[in-house]
């Protein structure tokens, strides 16, 4: 089993950064990729962000060139460094990781962003 839990959420003015961890814990190596999602008020959850072990990257069109996940390996926490945040940003992010042969979904708890003046 793995167990994720983030951390680094917070309240920042537009225009700031926040730097979003992800620590996992358990069976670690059995992750085969990482990612974050965010659900706003009203909306859907969406994919932000995602890594796999090889190192290949995804990312939404609304972040792109602002948000830069990192992950080095599993016993590293991957992070969500994120610059110029605007209000829409605003969500609860959470970390996501498929592990296993059966590629399992495993969330974390979430971590709250505000992005507000």
């Amino acid at each position: 089993q793995v167990q994720l839990v983030e951390s680094g959420g917070g309240l920042v003015q537009p225009g700031g950064s926040l730097r979003l961890s992800c620590a996992a814990s358990g069976n670690i190596f059995s992750i085969n990729s990482m990612g974050w999602y965010r659900r706003s008020s009203g909306k859907q959850r969406e994919l932000v962000a995602g890594i796999t072990r090889g190192g290949s990257t995804y990312y939404a069109d609304s972040v792109k060139g602002r948000f830069t996940i990192s992950w080095d390996n599993a016993e590293n926490p991957m992070y969500l460094q994120m610059n110029s945040l605007k209000p829409e940003d605003t969500a609860v992010y959470y970390c996501h990781a498929v592990a296993g042969i059966i590629r399992s979904d495993i969330w974390g708890q979430g971590t709250q962003v505000i992005v507000s003046s």
